[in-house]
């Protein structure tokens, strides 16, 4: 039999050996609990500098945007009511512009080639020749090929590169055609016709709202995505305007 003083001992060694674990448990739990602030502060640093990194980005790009309106007075703001346009349509479409900023960058920098075209062709009111034309079709091309290296552009670039292709194909630079234009350029292409419309240019009054709504939609199938305009059709022009008396 063991003796009452043998079975204290092993009880006791027991309760020992249960505080000791449960010390390096509580140890443990202090030392994940510290891991774990560690990794907020760390991620809350990461997110704090890239928020900083994307402000710096958009006010960057802005710039450009703004450096390359300011040559015309009748598309000043373009780009800016542009982009406002186009994300809210790509909101509508269910495009995640928040998880996307290079599609803002895109639509403010589209025009970025221009540029290249001599202002005695770009501020023409009269028709172009087929030469003048040919050489205005380049400036996506050559906007592209300006911002080639920034990387942080992403797929904004294939705004720049796409935003004067049609769903039917007959657009350019590539004739490309239906869902291989890339989405971003497909919403891009229906706010850039709705602001062309209802902005004041050398030929022609601006048209109401109202009027390039109906425009736009008979471009549906044929120089707009279909499923674009459809979701066009859910903003209501208020908003539109709302948007636009904000960037004036």
């Amino acid at each position: 039999m063991t003796s009452p003083t043998t079975g204290q001992d092993t009880v006791a060694s027991l309760r020992a050996r249960l505080a000791a674990i449960e010390r390096q448990a509580a140890s443990r739990q202090r030392q994940l609990e510290r891991y774990a602030a560690d990794l907020r502060e760390v991620f809350k640093q990461e997110r704090e500098r890239s928020q900083e990194l994307r402000r710096s980005y958009i006010t960057t790009v802005r710039a450009l945007s703004n450096a390359v309106e300011a040559r015309d007075a009748y598309t000043g703001k373009h780009a800016t009511r542009v982009a406002a346009y186009g994300l809210e349509l790509a909101r509508a479409v269910g495009v995640d512009v928040a998880a996307s900023p290079q599609i803002e960058f895109g639509f403010l920098l589209h025009d970025v080639g221009k540029v290249a075209v001599p202002d005695a062709i770009l501020f023409k009111s009269g028709s172009l020749t087929k030469e003048e034309y040919a050489l205005v079709t380049k400036h996506p091309v050559i906007g592209s090929e300006i911002l080639r290296d920034v990387d942080f552009l992403g797929d904004g670039k294939l705004v720049v590169l796409h935003h004067h292709e049609r769903w039917d194909g007959t657009g350019y630079p590539d004739g490309l055609s239906g869902k291989g234009i890339p989405i971003a350029a497909r919403v891009f292409a229906v706010a850039d016709a709705l602001d062309a419309l209802t902005t004041d240019r050398p030929y022609r009054p601006a048209r109401p709202f109202e009027a390039a709504r109906d425009e736009i939609r008979r471009g549906r199938g044929s120089q707009f995505d279909p499923a674009v305009v459809d979701a066009y059709e859910t903003v209501g022009d208020e908003t539109f305007m709302r948007l636009r008396d904000g960037v004036r």
